[in-house]
């Protein structure tokens, strides 16, 4: 399994929490972006900037992503795209999005962009903090261990 960071969003509070499980379980790890993103120094760590656009992280991420790959993003299109692939995604609040549940959240997503596009005035996300934090570190941590208990 090697691991893939989708940097264009992620929360500062979790680089800590992915920089110590790649060091404590020698994870291959590539994070993609459109700008520098930095969650520390590592061998197992290789970063890739790729150009500005809508979708150019995403792509590149969905390029090479492999069967059982990890990826850790917001974007559910992406998430969904890797779920497809027989890899797995899970999000900055420890949401592990899954076969049985993606197409319920990407349906969610397109309504509320629907009912945003027509003008209506919708609550974004709440602040991201120490609770979505610690349930990321709980989420992350149970499927490194699923995945040790495989090999």
């Amino acid at each position: 399994m090697r691991l893939f960071i989708d940097g264009d969003a992620l929360p500062k509070l979790l680089k800590p929490i992915i920089f110590r499980a790649i060091e404590k379980q020698n994870i291959e790890t590539i994070v993609i972006a459109n700008k520098k993103i930095d969650i520390g120094k590592s061998i197992f760590i290789k970063y890739i900037v790729v150009d500005l656009g809508a979708d150019e992280a995403d792509n590149h991420i969905v390029q090479l992503a492999k069967k059982d790959d990890l990826i850790i993003t917001a974007d559910i299109p992406l998430a969904d795209r890797i779920i497809s692939k027989n890899a797995h995604a899970i999000d900055h609040r420890g949401e592990l999005f899954t076969v049985n549940n993606i197409k319920q959240y990407l349906a969610i997503r397109d309504l509320m962009q629907n009912i945003r596009d027509s003008g209506e005035m919708t609550k974004g996300p709440k602040p991201f903090g120490q609770k979505d934090s610690q349930n990321f570190a709980n989420q992350f941590n149970k499927f490194l261990q699923s995945i040790k208990k495989l090999s």
